[in-house]
């Protein structure tokens, strides 16, 4: 059996042992499997960029097809070297396609990336039960998590952190990998030009979030309002509004949305879920339009927008001249995204 436990999973991806050639990396911080697949990729392979190393499939595509991912992953690599295929799983089952790499080693490595999956989930089991298989899961930060990321974000940027203000910092943050490292760049970048940041700059970007313009652009998207969004986002826009920061209060409620939905799920009243979204700090007050939003956004559609978002964000900031094109096709993507 090889379940690699969160706490055990930073070390294994850094260095996966040669044997193993078939990769699970699941759990309800969407946020923490996208990052921990990033890194195991890098592992895996010399430049995850190259095409000729590296080959990205859809898992339900793959669901109608499941003799392609035998194929790709005893596919000799053209050059050389090491070569992997990356799996997004969706809402379909894709046993079919896995067993058969179980029967012999494969050329190449496979990871599939999954959302949240119950301990008695067919893929899970099967990757938990092989030797050369193993099931990495992705649990929330704790508050030493949260600690360790706010310490070396701090040390890169030679910034101190003020004691009120990182008690405060750990109390609102863990809920997700990428809103984490989202809210303390943001952080960081507000602190530019001065040595220390303090607890008004945590009230005021992390937790003063309700009553943000960003709101109705973010909630009109998720509504799927195709004809409202443009608008929105250019109102936001003329009144100073960033591009990276519309994108990470999107993101911030997209996480939210996505651990409600699996509270609910669970079994947790609908009700009880709600106050994990609120904590997004987006919507405040909106209860019947959340409500609405988690009746229809299901936990898939959630985590395939929040890996886009993620993305997104750090693009927006490097490519500034076209951020706000970039943006607002984002929104507009997510209210296409709605409507089916």
């Amino acid at each position: 059996m090889t379940a690699i436990r969160s706490g055990e999973a930073d070390r294994f991806v850094a260095r996966p042992p040669a044997e193993t050639k078939l990769f699970l990396i699941h759990g309800s911080d969407s946020g923490l499997v996208r990052e921990r697949a990033r890194k195991l990729l890098q592992a895996l392979v010399e430049d995850p960029a190259d095409p000729f190393q590296l080959v990205a499939l859809d898992g339900d595509e793959l669901a109608g097809d499941p003799l392609r991912l035998a194929d790709e992953a005893n596919t000799i690599p053209l050059f050389g070297g090491r070569r992997a295929v990356h799996v997004e799983l969706g809402g379909k089952n894709i046993v079919p396609a896995i067993e058969p790499l179980l029967k012999a080693p494969t050329e190449s490595a496979v990871l599939i990336e999954a959302g949240a999956l119950k301990r008695d989930h067919a893929l899970r089991k099967l990757f938990e039960k092989e030797r050369t298989a193993a099931a990495i899961e992705c649990s929330p930060d704790s508050a030493a998590d949260v600690q360790r990321l706010i310490n070396d974000e701090l040390k890169t940027a030679g910034l101190t952190l003020d004691d009120d203000a990182r008690e405060t910092l750990i109390a609102l943050l863990g809920e997700d990998r990428l809103s984490t490292r989202s809210e303390i760049s943001k952080l960081v970048l507000a602190a530019h030009g001065r040595a220390r940041i303090t607890l008004d700059d945590v009230e005021t970007l992390v937790c003063d979030a309700s009553t943000s313009a960003h709101d109705d652009a973010v909630l009109q998207a998720f509504s799927g309002d195709i004809e409202s969004v443009p608008g929105a986002f250019e109102r936001l826009m003329a009144t100073g509004g960033e591009p990276s920061v519309v994108l990470a209060a999107a993101l911030r409620y997209a996480v939210a949305l996505h651990r409600a939905r699996l509270a609910i799920e669970s079994g947790q009243p609908i009700d009880q879920a709600m106050g994990l979204v609120f904590r997004s700090g987006v919507g405040f007050g909106k209860r019947g339009l959340i409500e609405k939003h988690l009746r229809a956004w299901s936990r898939e559609k959630l985590f395939r927008t929040i890996r886009a978002l993620a993305d997104l964000v750090s693009r927006t900031r490097r490519e500034q001249r076209i951020g706000a094109a970039m943006a607002e096709r984002a929104l507009m993507s997510i209210a296409e995204g709605a409507k089916r």
